[in-house]
């Protein structure tokens, strides 16, 4: 078994309060989570409304594959905010 690690740092530019930012979030993650089955949460930045920090979780048994899977999802994160991404990085254990 391979889990995979996603941590997604994102600026949501058209979030002018926490409840802008909750609509925003909230819409990223059920995309994500339905669209790619994978665990999904906010895990930073939770009191700034123009931030967010984004972690996601994959499990699977080949490395490749995940790696794959958490390309796309990078890629579907990037379409849904635009610009927005700052960055990201991924671990597999």
């Amino acid at each position: 078994m391979i889990v995979g690690v996603l941590r997604i740092e994102l600026v949501i530019y058209e979030a002018r309060s926490l409840k802008d930012k909750r609509r925003v979030v909230k819409s990223v993650k059920d995309r994500i989570r339905s669209a790619f089955n994978v665990s999904i949460a906010e895990v930073d930045h939770h009191d700034l409304h123009q931030r967010c920090t984004l972690g996601v979780a994959v499990v699977g048994h080949e490395g490749r594959h995940i790696h794959a899977q958490l390309d796309k999802i990078v890629d579907a994160v990037r379409a849904r905010v635009g610009g927005g991404l700052l960055e990201y990085t991924r671990e597999l254990f």
